[in-house]
């Protein structure tokens, strides 16, 4: 695997945005995405002794498409600027939480974990057990270990519901969590830390911080 090849590719991509430029470096892409394969392949096999649910898994199941797949008019660009893979049993579209693992440069590559883009009746689930077990919630998302590796915590920056969520009090002690409508953390590397020769290993020690929150919202999901 070769991260600053990865990285190098996807700088020139962003400057480059287009179908022309991809088609005449098309080798160039087949060997970025080649170069990630393996890293999400050694990330897994790393993974597995701590989260033994990633065991089955191989990178063709997991990694997304460098191609957009929901470019509005507006948006003039057709390929990502990462790459990107859900670490998720059953694939990337498994409808279940996980983590998400993706390169890209600037200080834009990321590690993830939770519920991201949840179904209306995933969200009234989830909710629900945040309500039920409210003291559990609060055990896994201020988690020490977890914190260390996503310190800023269960992200609260995407939109989110103005008012309670239908059956719930505007009094609810876990209003704040209620009203959102997405579920997970995440921390940013820099470009240098996924150069660095301890990069796998760090995120697979995000993995196994975030398993027992990824738990808490699969247990909510009834796929645990």
């Amino acid at each position: 695997m070769d991260n600053a090849f990865v990285l190098d590719f996807l700088r020139r991509l962003s400057a480059n945005n287009n179908t022309a430029w991809m088609q005449a470096h098309r080798a160039d892409y087949v060997r970025a995405r080649d170069h990630f394969a393996d890293l999400v392949a050694e990330v897994i096999r790393q993974a597995t002794p701590v989260a033994p649910e990633l065991a089955e898994l191989t990178p063709a199941q997991v990694m997304f498409r460098l191609h957009k797949n929901d470019r509005s008019q507006t948006d003039p660009e057709p390929y990502k600027r990462r790459f990107g893979s859900g670490l998720v049993p059953g694939g990337r579209h498994a409808e279940r939480a996980g983590y998400y693992l993706a390169l890209s440069p600037g200080g834009h590559s990321w590690l993830r974990a939770g519920r991201f883009t949840p179904t209306p009746a995933e969200l009234a689930a989830i909710r629900q057990e945040i309500h039920y077990s409210g003291d559990e919630f609060h055990r896994r998302i201020e988690d020490a270990e977890l914190l260390a590796h996503f310190p800023n915590g269960l992200d609260r920056s995407a939109p989110q519901l103005t008012r309670p969520p239908r059956g719930y009090a505007a009094d609810d002690p876990e209003l704040p969590w209620l009203k959102l409508k997405s579920y997970g953390v995440g921390r940013l590397f820099s470009d240098e830390e996924t150069l660095r020769p301890d990069f796998i290993e760090r995120v697979v020690a995000g993995i196994r911080a975030a398993r027992p929150w990824v738990g808490f919202l699969n247990t909510a999901l009834d796929v645990a």
